[in-house]
């Protein structure tokens, strides 16, 4: 099997035409038809991708896509038939890893399932250590002389890009394609905000995350 897959969608004739195709491509998939049912898989078992309807009985998409990100790293593609630029852009800053607006292309389903969790595969499990900064990014925890930090999925994320790629200036833009995706709408105003709440949760990033002016933002190793 290439990976296991837990589809939440309330409108079965589509949940089942999702499972036909995503198992004729390999993949163990498991169908929860209410958010209620979603949440309890959720809790019970692991899935390498989850594809998560917005609008459910008993439990909406979005309170079940923050249960997965405060569980894991699981990537998750939003399905709705809501196509509204503000509902994308919520979607991505809660950390889910692709939108697809109903009606939805099977085959293209397929693909972005596919490219989703070869590029979860292809990541390595890495870990970083600054002063008293420790990152594990296989379990996505920031400790600070021995405390957690707790920071959402896009800080967190934030942090992971500048700790690979220290001393290197990054413009907004640049952030923003690289960390929230390349087809993000959203202000380049969400950088400084998220950059804001770095410094202001993490001693290290108060004192080696740098603006800058006129261009952008660099994670400096060396003061």
């Amino acid at each position: 099997m290439k990976g296991k897959i837990l589809i939440v969608e309330d409108e079965k004739k589509l949940a089942e035409v999702m499972m036909l195709y995503l198992k004729n491509d390999g993949y163990e998939v498991v169908v929860a038809h209410d958010g209620a049912l979603g949440a309890e898989n959720i809790d019970n078992y692991e899935f390498n991708l989850i594809i998560l309807d917005v609008m459910m009985p008993e439990r909406d998409g979005w309170s079940l896509l923050r249960k997965i990100k405060n569980k894991g790293d699981t990537p998750v593609i939003i399905t709705t038939a809501r196509g509204e630029e503000e509902d994308r852009i919520f979607g991505l800053e809660l950390g889910a890893a692709d939108y697809m607006v109903k009606p939805i292309s099977m085959k293209e389903l397929v693909l972005r399932v596919g490219l989703r969790i070869r590029g979860v595969k292809k990541e390595e499990s890495e870990s970083f250590t600054f002063e008293s900064m420790d990152i594990s990014e296989s379990k996505r925890i920031v400790m600070e002389s021995e405390i957690e930090i707790m920071l959402t999925p896009k800080e967190f994320d934030l942090l992971i890009f500048l700790c690979r790629n220290p001393e290197q200036v990054f413009k907004r833009e640049q952030l923003l394609s690289k960390v929230w995706g390349y087809d993000f709408m959203g202000d380049t105003r969400t950088v400084d905000t998220h950059i804001k709440n770095l410094r202001e949760k993490v001693n290290y990033c108060n004192k080696h995350l740098k603006t800058v002016w006129g261009v952008g933002y660099k994670l400096q190793i060396k003061l």
